[in-house]
């Protein structure tokens, strides 16, 4: 694990390496100014030295100076290895779920991957920063200063010999009660996040249904859990100052006891015991540091985990680099196809379908029957189970990932467009697509009349999700899109269902007039969105019913034909 997230370092290597080297300069300058601060008082002001005084002053400004450079120095290049170790696993990590499949996206979800990519980065950011500048600084610092105790008065090391054990006990404690809380809170991200994303995406239905105050005891109960945690965790880290600084008064106390004694019988200065004080704080912060580093060490771990998980995890899905960049026609079989969701029970079982080149077909069904399942399989958004899926005559586990879903457009129910403007919106569908075909294909999805309408035509401008345009218009709009692809394929998943049957019956017959050689494949609940198919296939329970034309259907198929007077009854199929 360690080794799949140190390896994210990479061009920031030098930084980390460094950070330490700079973090030594500054404690071997630190150590140094308390005994020189002793010397001056021994040596420059007992002896009226006032040489002496201003060399030593010289030098004692020097190190400060020289403590302070390193110290900023070892600042900088901390948060430069650490910023850049963050971008580096966040630009990882969404690289790898970019190469997700959906099953992969299913597994984690997307309310984990979102706090796995900003909350668990930011811990681990912070434990390796705390990591090459503190822990290295701090284990240091302490040594150093307990060699300067000795030198300086060593009798007075016994002090330590009790006050030691006492603060590694209190840190532990503290540490140890509080790392739960702390856990416990960035464990509850995931559900915040998951409550917050559920809302913003469904705000529509939270609104229509007056669940405002429903949905706000929801985000106030998550936001509670990590609220509480952190103020518990919090209170027992504030018993740490108070604690702190009993045991350094303490010390203090008995070093100027000792210390006393110790100059009354002449052995030991009165700037070394000075000196002493500072180095005695020193020790004592030093394990309190070592101590707010393993904690933040242990704290991240579980993040270390979950994002190993992402950056270690390979993709369900192979995108065969090396497989077939080019599918000759439409044509689709499905030979004794099966599926299931991460391994739950079949959602498609024993379908055995073939389509022509250039054929419109029509997949009707009740909901749960497969029908987006089905299609699914077709651009490999998922894999069969069993048996086998043939695209232009090859299986589609024999193409390159890329080269087979550009030549698969699918449009579904629910759309989606970003923040931009139409025409970029479009250009989705193709990049380098000229102004002639971006009218033609707003042509045949009935985008143009709409667009024409509106005062800056294809530059007009679209916000977040395509929210001020309506339902009938954003489902255009992406048919618009998915043609621009130019593809072999189009799988229209319910994407004429906001749109009135007079504009889907236009959208059919430009599809049929002015689309030749594309193989169309229409889901929809609306019979007057695919009577007039070349088939129509009938599912149910993951499997299919009956294939014919309407006219056969309605001959053999009862439940076609009690679907289809249904539909008459409540007021004719363009009703």
């Amino acid at each position: 694990m360690l080794r799949i997230l140190l390896s994210r370092v990479r061009e920031y290597r030098i930084y980390a390496f460094i950070t330490p080297l700079f973090m030594v300069g500054e404690v071997a300058m630190e150590v140094l100014i308390p005994t020189m601060m002793g010397l001056i008082i021994d040596v420059g002001v007992a002896a009226s030295d006032m040489d002496y005084i201003i060399r030593m002053s010289v030098l004692l400004v020097l190190a400060a100076m020289l403590s302070l450079s390193f110290g900023m120095l070892g600042a900088w290049s901390a948060a430069k290895a650490s910023s850049g170790f963050a971008t580096n696993i966040r630009r990882d990590e969404y690289a790898r779920i970019m190469d997700f499949s959906f099953s992969d996206v299913d597994r984690f979800s997307t309310s984990s991957l979102i706090t796995r990519m900003t909350t668990d980065v930011q811990n681990v950011q912070m434990a390796f920063q705390m990591m090459i500048r503190i822990f290295v600084r701090a284990p240091i610092m302490f040594i150093f200063a307990i060699i300067m105790v000795y030198h300086n008065g060593g009798s007075l090391s016994a002090v330590f010999a009790v006050a030691i054990p006492l603060v590694i006990c209190a840190v532990a404690i503290i540490f140890g009660r509080s790392h739960g809380y702390f856990s416990r809170a960035f464990k509850g991200y995931d559900t915040f996040n998951r409550v917050v994303q559920e809302n913003l995406n469904g705000i529509r239905t939270v609104k229509a249904y007056v669940r405002e105050e429903e949905e706000l005891g929801k985000f106030s109960e998550s936001a509670d859990v990590i609220r509480r945690n952190f103020e518990k965790g919090q209170k027992m880290m504030a018993a740490l100052s108070p604690v702190m600084m009993t045991i350094t008064f303490a010390c203090m106390i008995a070093i100027s006891y000792i210390g006393a004694k110790l100059i009354n019988i002449g052995s030991m200065e009165t700037g070394e015991l000075l000196s002493i004080y500072t180095y005695t704080g020193q020790i004592l912060s030093s394990l309190v540091m070592v101590g707010m580093v393993i904690v933040m060490f242990s704290i991240s771990w579980a993040s270390m985990i979950r994002i190993s998980e992402v950056l270690s995890t390979e993709p369900s899905m192979d995108p065969n680099p090396d497989g077939l960049k080019d599918v000759p026609d439409g044509s689709i079989v499905f030979d004794d196809v099966s599926f299931g969701y991460g391994g739950s029970s079949k959602v498609l079982s024993g379908i055995s379908l073939e389509i022509r080149s250039g054929e419109m077909i029509g997949i009707i069904g009740p909901t749960g029957s497969g029908k987006t399942t089905l299609v699914s399989l077709i651009a490999r958004l998922y894999d069969a189970s069993s048996g086998s899926v043939r695209v232009g005559g090859h299986d589609v586990r024999e193409y390159e990932l890329a080269s087979l879903r550009n030549q698969v457009s699918v449009v579904l129910q629910k759309n989606t467009l970003f923040s931009g403007t139409v025409e970029e919106n479009l250009r989705w569908g193709n990049a380098d697509a000229t102004a002639e075909e971006i009218r033609w294909a707003s042509d045949v999805a009935s985008v143009t009349p709409f667009i024409s309408a509106m005062k800056d035509g294809f530059s007009s401008h679209v916000d977040q999700g395509g929210t001020n345009f309506s339902g009938g218009q954003r489902q255009r709009l992406c048919i618009a899109r998915a043609l621009l692809k130019k593809p072999r394929i189009l799988i229209m998943d319910d994407s004429t269902s906001a749109v009135d049957t007079a504009t889907d019956a236009a959208i059919r017959r430009a599809l049929r007039e002015d689309v030749k050689g594309l193989t169309k494949i229409i889901i929809s609940q609306r019979l007057s969105s695919v009577m007039d198919a070349d088939k129509i296939i009938v599912m149910s329970s993951g499997r299919i019913e009956d294939i014919g034309t309407h006219d056969e259907l309605m001959a053999r198929n009862a439940g076609y034909r009690t679907l289809y007077e249904t539909q008459m009854r409540g007021g004719g199929l363009d009703a």
